[in-house]
């Protein structure tokens, strides 16, 4: 025993050694600066990396393959990262399937065998059919970063919309395929975005942005004036009749969307660029053909949401968080549609409702108990059914169908259940695994407990922490923290197939549900946003001092993870509590807090962050937490590696180059500050590849940083 002790030191003693010594030897590349000064309230605000936003100069190209050269050459020195991509390949070749969806007679589902870049769509006849392909993405592109972002189907099954997006961009291009024959029509629609395909007949509306103006990069320039047009199939895209658009309000969006019945078409407006959360609501009788403008439900924009669920033969039922901040559901008069004489039909409770779908003549409502998914089953008038039982913490998500529909399916998943489909008899109540996966690891293997930790201000903060079973808790265990907290989303229990050998290496994963989430409902969201962003952070902190105080690590051992807005989340605390944690993963992270909504859709987060224009208060709001503005010369920050993409026209990577220039620029210390730029990636890794090869860096990173060698 006493030998076997002194051959784990030497090879952590040898671990650290070869650490320091290739931290020792990184040369950041030097990056120009420009004297650019902005004026905000009569304080001065330097950016001198402001070229950097320019994704088309040969200076910024130049800059970015210089960056991945350090960066990867660090990365490959690492011993054990072919073993980490080789083990997170091994557990993730698996088949995946989605839920069935039924249309014109056909069940269609999508399937990946295991490693395939994108899964590809199959239809059937009956569910124990023949499959046969519709469309395999991966034969798109040679390097499988295309992707089907779309596949709506016409009432009849007739007609298709696909729509394909290029190297991870938002943007997509739609085509349109005879479904009778399996050949595509001539159809090619452009500069589509954050669209959805709303059919009537051979037809659907959709939602473009007009094209980017000549010279501008569509990568990065702000998109404005969202447009509704609709497309008759077979037609060229300049035919397309515009139906909707508001040219004095050019940062709105307007998305469409049809009544199953198609007898209605719906436009869900919002403005977050003005700082509203809410939406407005309009709707036009398809079969009236005398009169073509659209009645409102809901005039004005305000805070509130409202989102149609179904329609009957003479009321809407529609989910709101007017007057009910966990949201309630309601109906309007359809003849009379005064959102102001809406009845309730289910009213609101204590837990947050998610969502609302309908099938077989059923209302399907999703709560979330504590992170966790609660389905209660309701009748048209509000009678509570019956509640769908799931086995354990975790989420599930579908139940959504048509109005003569027999059955629906669902999908349920925890941190170590994945996900299982499951068939639900709509009149016996019953549920039945459709497809379970089988995963070459052992679920009683593993545990996963729930922690609620006090924050600052003595909020209580839901946390889950998984790990192996019998886990020593003597604080020297490798942990990630993991993050988002904001835009009303919620981190609930699912499973990671990519997760288990950072688990099967000794790690400890935990995941907590910070204020600016949906997990509390709008309070609890509001409680993280604007003004109050700063929880967000204290919560993150006081969730690390937890995982420390109770020994599940130490600042030695603890790394911490966001991308997006949780990107911003890790820039924020290491710039708060550097000392806190050893590693930091950003990706794709909000860094400029003072000028993110000059890109692209950034304008659309003024709702969660406010805007550094609007007024002083504000703008010293978000100047107190930008991590751009905030890296300080004289804090010892811990190893970072920050992650981004080329093609990631969402948080543009100007965020990421003028953060990881400043952050070399004035760290001073000997721990590694890098970061690794994908290509023909956007705002999530394009295909499966790039995704292994994005976490096995990110676990390499973590072990390395910390002196320890997985065993693999």
């Amino acid at each position: 025993m006493q030998m076997i002790k002194k051959n784990i030191l030497f090879m952590l003693a040898g671990s650290l050694v070869m650490m320091k010594t290739l931290n020792a030897q990184i040369q950041y590349p030097e990056t120009k600066k420009v004297n650019q000064t902005d004026d905000y309230f009569g304080i001065k605000v330097s950016d001198p990396y402001r070229w950097l936003e320019d994704d088309k100069s040969d200076s910024t190209k130049q800059w970015v393959k210089a960056q991945n050269a350090v960066t990867q050459q660090y990365l490959d020195a690492i011993p054990y990262r072919k073993n980490f991509r080789e083990a997170i390949e091994k557990v993730y070749n698996y088949p995946k399937f989605s839920a069935p969806f039924k249309k014109g007679g056909w069940f269609y589902f999508y399937k990946n065998e295991g490693l395939q870049n994108q899964s590809v769509l199959y239809r059937q006849q009956g569910l124990n059919g023949k499959p046969e392909l519709v469309i395999d993405p991966n034969k798109l592109s040679l390097d499988g970063t295309t992707r089907l972002q779309l596949f709506s189907l016409s009432k009849d099954g007739h007609y298709a919309a696909i729509g394909l997006s290029k190297g991870g961009s938002d943007w997509q291009t739609y085509y349109v395929r005879d479904m009778k024959t399996g050949k595509d029509l001539s159809d090619e629609l452009s500069w589509v975005k954050f669209s959805s395909a709303a059919w009537k007949g051979n037809g659907f509306y959709y939602s473009r942005y007009p094209a980017p103006q000549k010279g501008s990069s569509d990568l990065t320039a702000k998109n404005e004036n969202h447009q509704v047009y609709f497309h008759k199939a077979g037609t060229p895209q300049i035919e397309d009749k515009l139906v909707y658009e508001n040219k004095e309000n050019p940062q709105r969006f307007i998305t469409a969307s049809t009544s199953e019945d198609e007898h209605y078409l719906f436009l869900n407006i919002s403005d977050r660029g003005k700082g509203l959360d809410g939406n407005a609501l309009y709707f036009k009788n398809l079969n009236q053909t005398s009169d073509t403008s659209f009645i409102p439900i809901v005039k004005e924009i305000t805070n509130n949401d409202y989102h149609l669920i179904d329609n009957t033969k003479d009321r809407f039922i529609l989910k709101t968080n007017e007057g009910a901040p966990n949201s309630k559901v309601i109906a309007v008069s359809i003849a009379h549609p005064d959102i102001l004489g809406a009845e309730i039909i289910v009213s609101e409770k204590k837990e947050p409702l998610l969502s609302a779908n309908t099938g077989g003549g059923k209302l399907f409502l999703d709560y979330l108990k504590d992170v966790s998914t609660r389905t209660y089953v309701y009748n048209f008038t509000g009678k509570l059914l019956n509640e769908i039982k799931y086995p354990g913490l975790g989420n599930s998500g579908g139940l959504d169908g048509n109005k003569d529909d027999k059955f629906l399916f669902y999908v349920y998943t925890s941190f170590t259940v994945p996900p299982t489909i499951y068939k639900y008899d709509i009149a016996t109540t019953a549920s039945t695994i459709f497809r379970q996966p089988e995963v070459n690891f052992n679920p009683v293997d593993y545990e996963t407990k729930q922690v609620f930790y006090p924050s600052k201000d003595g909020t209580k903060i839901p946390m889950f922490i998984v790990s192996k079973k019998g886990i020593q808790l003597d604080g020297n265990n490798v942990t990630l923290l993991y993050g988002y907290g904001g835009f009303n989303l919620n981190l609930e229990p699912g499973f990671s197939a990519t997760l288990l050998p950072f688990l099967n290496a000794g790690g400890i994963y935990a995941q907590a549900n910070l204020r600016g989430g949906g997990e509390y409902g709008e309070k609890w969201h509001q409680a993280g946003m604007l003004l109050n962003k700063q929880n967000v952070f204290d919560d993150f902190i006081a969730a690390g001092e937890y995982l420390i105080a109770q020994k599940y690590t130490s600042n030695q051992k603890l790394a911490i993870r966001g991308g997006s807005n949780g990107g911003l989340l890790v820039g924020a605390v290491i710039n708060q509590r550097p000392d806190l944690f050893k590693v930091a993963i950003a990706q794709v992270g909000v860094m400029d807090m003072l000028r993110f909504h000059k890109f692209t859709i950034g304008w659309n987060w003024i709702a969660d962050y406010g805007s550094s224009e609007k007024d002083v208060v504000n703008f010293k709001n978000l100047y107190s937490f930008s991590p751009l503005h905030n890296i300080k010369s004289n804090l010892n920050y811990p190893a970072v590696l920050v992650t981004t993409a080329d093609h990631d026209d969402r948080v543009v990577p100007a965020h990421s180059f003028k953060y990881i220039a400043t952050l070399q620029e004035k760290y001073k210390g000997s721990n590694p500050v890098l970061i690794r730029i994908d290509t023909n990636s956007g705002h999530g890794a394009s295909n499966t590849k790039k995704n292994i090869e994005t976490i096995a860096d990110i676990y390499s990173f973590i072990f390395y940083n910390m002196g320890v060698t997985p065993q693999l």
